[in-house]
């Protein structure tokens, strides 16, 4: 079990990002939230295996070409999940 936290910038407010993060989540059985920050970034926290949180995040990568500029991306391994589900925070 591994942890992701993420931070996207680029045009990734306004064009559905978090909600196809949702959708996503939701498919690979993760659990996090994702939120829109004021700097006009985005981030992202989710828990799952390792391949899953892989294959979730390349899911965006593809989803949002030419929307996303960069993205920081921090995984780690977890000794358990601390979410029980995936949500759109505020």
């Amino acid at each position: 079990m591994v942890q992701a936290h993420v931070f996207f910038s680029g045009t990734v407010q306004g064009v559905g990002f978090r909600y196809t993060c949702r959708q996503y989540a939701e498919e690979f059985e993760l659990a996090g939230w994702v939120k829109n920050l004021a700097d006009g970034r985005v981030e992202l926290m989710a828990e799952g295996p390792k391949g899953d949180i892989n294959r979730f995040i390349k899911s965006i990568d593809k989803h949002f070409d030419g929307y996303i500029r960069n993205k920081d991306v921090d995984i780690h391994d977890t000794a358990g999940s601390s979410f029980s589900d995936f949500r759109i925070a505020s």
